[in-house]
């Protein structure tokens, strides 16, 4: 890892941590490429069956650096060269891992910052927290998935209110619009969003990864496509493990162990 991300096991829990607090964690070049690195290792670590993404200090992340996005628009880079190359990556990177990503978002999450956020299944927030879609502020629309997560976790309405006003939104108005999972103390947030990773953890992995795969086919596709998927994804699952124990301890009226396997 890098300075600027940290990724770091607790047991079956892995958390990456954005460390550039002195700049709000706001993402540079090097930052989102070692972001998209932790982020693939954890998807492809079978020791690691549930991810935490948080920010070090008082935010989770204001998004883009501005000044590296000056700097290269003054050497001629379009905006869309770090979105093609890191954001659209990094966000694929989440939505499609095998396993449960919690956000930890403690502090104000903006722009970019925000969509990593909405990007994640489940979005743990401090009370102190608060979301900005800063795109439009810099004249530019959405992007890291925003125009696509915003609509399906809050309806249209929702997605375009934040978009083209701009204006930050606390954490409990979040949590009253579905954009968050669920809102605690300052204090307490790394402490819940710990509990709530070690949960899924241990629990069936390779049925939350067939979860996030059936609800994003299921999002583009209409239901006879999404039925067929669903038998799919249960030939796959019916095969495991974790199936075959969970059957057998209902049976025994036992509680059963996962292996996320």
């Amino acid at each position: 890892m890098t300075d600027s991300v940290l990724c770091e096991q607790d047991g079956a829990v892995a958390t990456i941590t954005l460390n550039r607090p002195e700049a709000r964690n706001a993402l540079t070049a090097e930052s989102k490429t070692a972001l998209l690195g932790a982020l693939r290792r954890c998807g492809s670590d079978a020791g690691v069956r549930a991810v935490i993404l948080t920010g070090a200090g008082r935010a989770f992340c204001a998004g883009q650096d501005l000044r590296e996005h000056a700097g290269q628009l003054e050497a001629g880079a379009a905006p869309s060269e770090t979105v093609r190359n890191h954001y659209n990556p990094i966000i694929t990177a989440i939505t499609s891992m095998p396993k449960p990503v919690v956000a930890a978002v403690n502090g104000v999450a903006a722009g970019a910052g925000a969509s990593l956020a909405f990007a994640c299944d489940f979005r743990v927030a401090g009370r102190g927290a608060s979301l900005l879609m800063a795109f439009a502020r810099v004249g530019l629309g959405a992007d890291s998935g925003a125009s696509w997560t915003i609509q399906r976790l809050a309806g249209l309405a929702v997605a375009t209110e934040l978009l083209m006003l701009a204006e930050p939104v606390t954490a409990e108005r979040a949590l009253s619009l579905g954009l968050v999972t669920s809102v605690v103390g300052d204090e307490e947030l790394a402490g819940a969003a710990r509990e709530l990773a070690a949960r899924l953890a241990a629990g069936p992995t390779a049925a939350y990864g067939a979860i996030k795969e059936g609800l994003a086919y299921a999002a583009t596709h209409g239901l006879t496509d999404s039925l067929e998927k669903e038998a799919q994804l249960q030939d796959a699952l019916g095969t495991t493990q974790d199936h075959r124990a969970a059957t057998i301890a209902f049976v025994r009226k036992e509680q059963p162990v996962y292996q996320g396997k």
